[in-house]
């Protein structure tokens, strides 16, 4: 109680009477959340929230990595330990014209779009049964699949 009474008169002594402190004003901002997965898909999430302290934000989104901050967005970013939903969805192991391994949005072909390569595969060392498969395309069903298929198809990388 005895340093109560100490604070106070000295906060009395030192501030003036007519200063008052105010609470900073709430401000909307925009928080952008990303998720980065293995396959570097980056999904995002835009939501508007009412900001009273940047300390608040950082309690709020203390597991995500802080990306841009300025006055009215702030970006953070969390890497995810698996495969993004769309290779889920839709994702195929192939292989292209040069012989790169790589994963398409949908089954291999001329008309799919490329979602991410990996390397150069030797395939004159493939068994035709695994030419086949890579031509047809093999489906992403799993992060530990995704895995297993590019440490199958490393065995019979390019090393340049």
């Amino acid at each position: 109680m005895r340093i109560l009474s100490i604070m106070l008169l000295i906060a009395a002594v030192v501030l003036p009477t007519h200063q008052t402190f105010a609470e900073p004003a709430p401000v909307n901002m925009t928080i952008v959340l990303q998720q980065q997965y293995l396959d570097g898909e980056i999904s995002e999430e835009k939501r508007t929230e009412t900001v009273f302290s940047l300390t608040e934000i950082w309690k709020k989104y203390r597991d995500w990595q802080l990306i841009t901050l300025d006055d009215r967005t702030i970006v953070f970013r969390k890497t995810v330990n698996d495969i993004s939903p769309l290779l889920k969805t839709n994702g195929y192991f192939g292989i292209t014209d040069d012989g790169t391994l790589s994963i398409f949005n949908g089954k291999p072909g001329r008309s799919s779009e490329i979602i991410q390569s990996f390397f150069q595969i030797d395939v004159q060392k493939l068994e035709s049964r695994q030419q086949e498969k890579l031509k047809k395309g093999i489906r992403v069903l799993s992060k530990e699949q995704y895995e297993q298929v590019i440490r199958m198809y490393r065995h019979f990388a390019i090393v340049q």
